[in-house]
């Protein structure tokens, strides 16, 4: 199959419209005498006898492979990690990629690595440490960015089936999955409208990853959210793969506002945070790493991107969640400036409408992905969530990473409550030349 595709520089491949739609027939599971018919009939883009009216492209899906538009693009891809940590804005942060017409975005996709891992045998977990997962993590990422989604198939479960999965983690955070050539019957709805997390699955069905390769070859540029990552120097081995042009956008968010946004959203898991901020008391069986390992991660990711090593050089932007709330505009600009790209209007139109929402603070967490929001309004909501006990204490474990970050400390009852002095110092985070 290889056949048909050439080297292009930097490690990729190119591979024809014939070979492209011979892999499609392959994963369809069509004979070999139907391929051979196809490829010899076949001398441009859907000519000759069958011009998709066979059998095979019957299905509205497949017939659109027959567009020229869907053919893989020939243009340098950047490749683009939005690097950051549970609750630290990454939802709303990666919907400024997302808007760009000629990026394929992708929500999370290493919660399927950890779901995996996590729902193996305690015999098997016991043989896997973080080497294991990061290693597990890295390889994924790669295998995203060059487009080979089917990698995915090693870890969502259940299983998928002939390349279709209805188990894709928040596919519907993602516009090229829920757009032509992988969905055709959601027609301009995905253009037109934020993502939803009701009408990608309704409209579109279970996601047939072929085409949501198909899909990602056809864009100029691939982008990748997580937070499953805990430092910067994990991901070394990407940015010195010569396959890669990878651009890391660390997204980080003053601690006490991710643990206030956190309490919130993981109602359970952080029950006695929940106590000690409503009765004032510490319970004895806090965890505190839950907020401790998250300034130690954030503090030592910021200080190697900023002392920019040779691996990291031109590849590291810091942003702090509430500059962007506070600026949106002017730091997605910047953000855009920094992958080296133009903001479309679209771009622009989704951030005039969605960061000046008249949604009120409190139910901003109803939703746990929300990304409309009054974005000037939440980024220090979180001063009259919390009590000043907890944050007291938190302000002594994450002293170092609020210093580092610019993010000033309260010390009373009412500074904390004061909104109107901010606690964001006026900052620019230049990596070190």
């Amino acid at each position: 199959m290889r056949e048909g595709c050439r080297a292009r520089g930097r490690g990729r491949m190119e591979c024809s419209w014939k070979t492209v739609l011979l892999l499609v027939c392959a994963s369809l599971g069509v004979q070999y005498t139907a391929i051979r018919t196809l490829r010899d009939s076949l001398s441009g883009p859907c000519q000759g006898p069958y011009r998709c009216q066979s059998r095979h492209f019957r299905d509205s899906r497949w017939r659109a492979l027959c567009d020229d538009s869907w053919m893989p693009v020939d243009s340098p891809r950047k490749h683009i990690l939005l690097f950051a940590t549970t609750r630290s804005g990454s939802s709303f942060t990666g919907q400024l990629l997302n808007q760009h017409p000629g990026i394929f975005y992708v929500f999370e996709p290493l919660y399927h690595v950890q779901q995996a891992f996590t729902n193996s045998s305690s015999r098997l977990r016991r043989t896997l440490d973080r080497r294991s997962l990061l290693g597990a993590y890295r390889d994924l990422l790669l295998n995203l960015y060059t487009c080979d989604l089917h990698f995915m198939e090693n870890y969502i479960r259940p299983e998928p089936q002939d390349h279709v999965t209805s188990s894709f983690f928040r596919r519907s955070s993602s516009h090229a999955l829920c757009s032509p050539p992988v969905c055709m019957e959601a027609g301009d709805v995905a253009v037109s409208e934020s993502p939803d997390e009701a009408w990608c699955p309704k409209k579109c069905g279970a996601l047939n990853i072929t085409l949501a390769s198909m899909s990602c070859l056809s864009k100029e540029h691939v982008a990748i959210k997580t937070v499953r990552v805990p430092e910067v120097g994990d991901l070394r081995t990407l940015t010195e793969d010569p396959r890669l042009d990878l651009k890391i956008i660390h997204l980080v968010r003053d601690p006490r506002a991710i643990l206030a946004s956190r309490m919130m959203a993981f109602s359970d898991q952080f029950r006695a945070w929940k106590i000690w901020n409503a009765t004032g008391r510490q319970p004895r069986y806090v965890d505190l790493t839950q907020i401790t390992s998250t300034c130690k991660d954030m503090a030592a990711s910021a200080a190697t991107g900023l002392q920019t090593p040779a691996w990291l050089r031109g590849r590291y932007l810091l942003v702090r969640y509430e500059d962007l709330a506070f600026n949106p505009k002017d730091k997605a600009t910047e953000i855009y400036r920094f992958v080296g790209l133009e903001m479309e209007d679209r771009v622009r139109l989704w951030i005039a409408k969605n960061t000046n929402s008249n949604v009120s603070s409190p139910s901003e967490w109803n939703y746990r992905y929300s990304t409309t929001r009054d974005s000037r309004a939440t980024a220090e909501s979180w001063r009259l969530r919390l009590g000043f006990d907890i944050v007291r204490t938190l302000q002594n474990l994450c002293n170092d990473t609020l210093a580092l970050l610019g993010y000033k400390q309260v010390h009373s009852a009412a500074d904390l409550r004061n909104l109107s002095h901010s606690l964001v110092e006026h900052r620019a985070f230049q990596p070190v030349k």
